[in-house]
């Protein structure tokens, strides 16, 4: 019997945009996994520093994918995957650590369902690892209004890692600072949208994904600490921007019906105190960024629509919904942990 026969071919890819330092300091471990049936890749967006120098260098064990331009997060990946043929892909960030065993629990899992289509592993704080790290914790969840969260953090409340999240079970999205996803299922509901460039693609791929009939599973017995904010910081207006206007592209695609108006306005409404809430701090780049986001939504509806990518099957009930309003709950009641909003 042959490797692939015993073990399902995983490559882990990895997007770069001068991103050296990362690599240099991270993809050893990478490279260090403890599974047999594996190719790393490095795609590269472009970059403009001397990561390619580098890695033929320093990595000849690596394959790498050259584009010629940045094409964000969304079309990198889209591009960059249809030269990977592994049967699963596992899309890692550049500024993450893995634990040497982090891919059999995945793939034990994918083996016991056919119809689990991405995985997250428990990802943590690279600097604080005791606790969770913001871009996914233990597996994300979104709210009946479209606000993502996950097991371990609610909005800026990041918790401790005190193994409360370890139980393997279905979640709304898979980060995309470390996501597996089976190759066949990213490629049939049509990959990233394009449109998004960066930021909420992967909650946007997760929830056609359930569309069509899979699940997305939290597998914490996989381990991985992440650095965080490695290509646009939190408070980049840029980022702010991208988040409020995918997320109401998001909402707009994926919804149906009257309830897909009911939330859109709400979240107006609610993005708009946000938006004022900072002008009265003077915080003049978070409103324009909001506003922004706000117009450019308008325009998507008008013009670009048609560049996005929409769900193409539907089935009822996505897991990882919360039917509150984690808002209320958070900023009103004061619940501050995934463990007081989320009753198992």
């Amino acid at each position: 019997m042959n490797l692939s026969q015993q073990f399902p071919s995983v490559g882990v890819v990895i997007l770069n945009w001068n991103g050296r330092h990362f690599l240099q300091q991270f993809l050893p471990s990478v490279m260090a996994s403890n599974y047999p049936a594996l190719k790393v890749y490095v795609a590269d967006n472009g970059s403009t520093d001397d990561t390619l120098v580098f890695l033929k260098n320093n990595f000849p064990g690596v394959h790498l994918i050259e584009m010629k331009q940045n094409a964000g997060f969304t079309g990198g990946y889209n591009e960059a995957l249809k030269y990977v043929d592994d049967e699963i892909l596992v899309l890692l960030n550049s500024d993450i650590e893995v634990d040497p065993h982090w891919i059999h629990p995945v793939v034990d899992m994918f083996s016991s369902d056919n119809n689990i289509a991405a995985i997250q592993p428990k990802i943590l704080d690279y600097k604080r690892r005791d606790h969770f790290e913001y871009a996914g914790g233990a597996g994300g969840w979104i709210d009946s209004l479209g606000y993502p969260f996950n097991r371990g953090r609610i909005f800026d409340e990041v918790e401790k890692d005190l193994n409360q999240y370890d139980q393997k079970e279905a979640i709304f999205w898979a980060s995309g600072a470390a996501m597996f996803v089976r190759r066949a299922c990213f490629f049939e509901v049509g990959g990233f949208d394009p449109y998004f460039f960066a930021h909420q693609e992967e909650i946007d791929l997760c929830w056609r994904l359930q569309l069509a009939g899979y699940k997305i599973m939290a597998c914490p017995e996989s381990i991985v600490y992440h650095v965080g904010g490695g290509t646009l910081q939190k408070e980049n207006p840029q980022k702010t921007y991208l988040n409020f206007r995918n997320n109401l592209i998001m909402l707009f695609k994926n919804n149906r019906g009257l309830h897909k108006w009911y939330v859109i306005v709400f979240r107006l409404l609610l993005d708009a105190i946000s938006a004022w809430k900072g002008l009265l701090s003077v915080n003049f780049p978070f409103f324009a960024s909001i506003a922004r986001a706000h117009f450019s939504f308008m325009k998507w509806q008008l013009i670009h629509k048609k560049q996005s990518i929409f769900p193409q099957k539907r089935v009822h009930s996505p897991k990882g919904i919360y039917k509150g309003k984690i808002v209320w709950d958070y900023f009103i009641l004061g619940k501050k942990r995934f463990s007081e909003i989320v009753k198992n």
